[in-house]
């Protein structure tokens, strides 16, 4: 199920896992993961890629494969999130330029990371996130608030596993194995392993008083640099989190992105969507830029 082999950037004293699958001459292609999930997330979209594209697939710290520090070794804030990326760039020497594709975190990440250079973007893939606050149309799932703002969606979090596990039940809209259930809780096996799951949540900017806001205002500022990226958005509608708001503002932002819409999609709209999906993704990465520009359907 996960084919790959490990490599490990040691950054602020801790090591950070990622895929590095492919030729390292090929044109790069950087899938960020948000939470609870890891690198396991995008493993069909490496396979379908890899022979043609360089497929680099970090785990963010305290996730996956990577070191789950606790607090006083790492902040686990939304800047450090951009730092580690940076660095993980830095130190591939990826000069070519970079296709992203980012989910749920790994957008407010990777886009805070892409504005301060868009020079270095070739095209765009969104899936079921934002890098812009929360539409004043929707409110915070309750869910989310007990982790956020309570001790005791903390402690759920922490002692029973209820982030992942609860993600690894409700996530999915189409029927999945108990192995790959088991694979995406499979890092967060412990309190003191799960400690990412909560500070993500926490870590969530909803006004000016909270750490990360300032990055996230600047970042929705600058997305208009992106706009004239080749962008795909494909976009499960049963996500109870990001749902039709957040879509709308995608739009709003990329009006001329290739949209393509699941109704029976979740969450976890890389694995409800299947093998047609990653089909999708990987005819559009292959359109040369020249003739590239898609259009809304769906």
């Amino acid at each position: 199920m996960y084919p790959f082999s490990s490599h490990y950037l040691e950054t602020r004293g801790l090591r950070m896992h990622y895929l590095d699958e492919g030729p390292r001459d090929a044109p790069p292609v950087l899938m960020l993961h948000g939470n609870p999930t890891w690198s396991f997330y995008y493993r069909n979209l490496v396979k379908a890629l890899s022979s043609s594209y360089r497929c680099i697939v970090p785990d963010h710290i305290g996730c996956g494969l990577s070191d789950k520090p606790g607090d006083e070794k790492y902040d686990y804030r939304l800047a450090s999130r951009i730092k580690d990326i940076d660095t993980l760039i830095d130190h591939l020497g990826l000069s070519q330029p970079i296709t992203l594709v980012v989910h749920d975190w790994g957008g407010m990440i990777g886009f805070s990371w892409a504005v301060q250079y868009p020079e270095r973007i070739s095209k765009l893939v969104i899936l079921n996130t934002a890098a812009f606050p929360l539409p004043e149309e929707k409110r915070m799932p309750p869910a989310l608030s007990l982790v956020r703002d309570l001790k005791i969606g903390e402690f759920l979090v922490l002692r029973f596993n209820a982030f992942s596990g609860i993600a690894a039940k409700v996530a999915f809209k189409k029927p999945v194995s108990k192995e790959i259930r088991k694979a995406y809780t499979l890092p967060y096996d412990s309190p003191a392993n799960r400690i990412a799951t909560a500070r993500f949540v926490q870590d969530i900017p909803l006004s000016k008083k909270d750490p990360g806001f300032d990055i996230l205002l600047q970042t929705a500022e600058h997305l208009h640099l992106l706009k004239d990226k080749p962008c795909l958005i494909a976009w499960g509608e049963k996500d109870f989190v990001f749902d039709k708001t957040f879509l709308k503002r995608w739009l709003e932002y990329y009006p001329d992105a290739a949209l393509h819409r699941f109704q029976d999609c979740g969450h976890y709209v890389l694995e409800d969507g299947g093998p047609a999906l990653i089909d999708t993704i990987k005819k559009f990465i292959e359109i040369r830029e020249d003739s590239n520009h898609g259009h809304a359907s769906g």
